[in-house]
């Protein structure tokens, strides 16, 4: 990965076979980053992505192999317990053009990823929401 700063704008380029989400919390921990939004593209060829089922409330996961293009990635950084935590959603493309999105787990750089981190002063934590079964931004703490 290399980077350039301006502001608080962090420009990142992330290289091939880089795993997306442990390098941008990795690079928020190193940068101490507690709250802001990521937005990026780029190719990936392992990405694993999935959909909160909100009668479950759980995930469902599916792993996609093959050549596929990042047409947008997009999320937010906060904290939850004190550690950084990154909700991130992606939409890929196939080589027929056909689109998959969702709940971006985790994903190897086959080419490039350019991602773009704007930093916002302070922080928010999240708690579990066992109504919802999910991690909220938690606007009391």
């Amino acid at each position: 990965m290399e980077y350039s700063k301006f502001e608080n704008k962090y420009i990142l380029r992330l290289d091939k076979g880089e795993e997306i989400i442990s390098s941008l919390k990795d690079f928020c921990i190193n940068n101490s980053i507690r709250l802001g939004n990521i937005s990026g593209l780029g190719s990936t060829n392992s990405i694993k992505i999935g959909l909160f089922d909100t009668t479950k409330k759980e995930y469902f996961s599916k792993e996609f192999t093959g050549d596929f293009e990042i047409l947008n990635l997009t999320g937010n950084i906060s904290t939850m317990d004190g550690e950084i935590y990154l909700h991130v959603h992606v939409t890929i493309s196939d080589s027929e053009l056909h689109s998959y999105g969702g709940h971006l787990n985790s994903a190897i750089v086959s080419g490039t990823a350019e991602i773009i981190i704007e930093t916002i002063e302070g922080s928010i934590e999240r708690t579990y929401n066992p109504n919802i079964g999910l991690n909220l931004f938690d606007f009391k703490k």
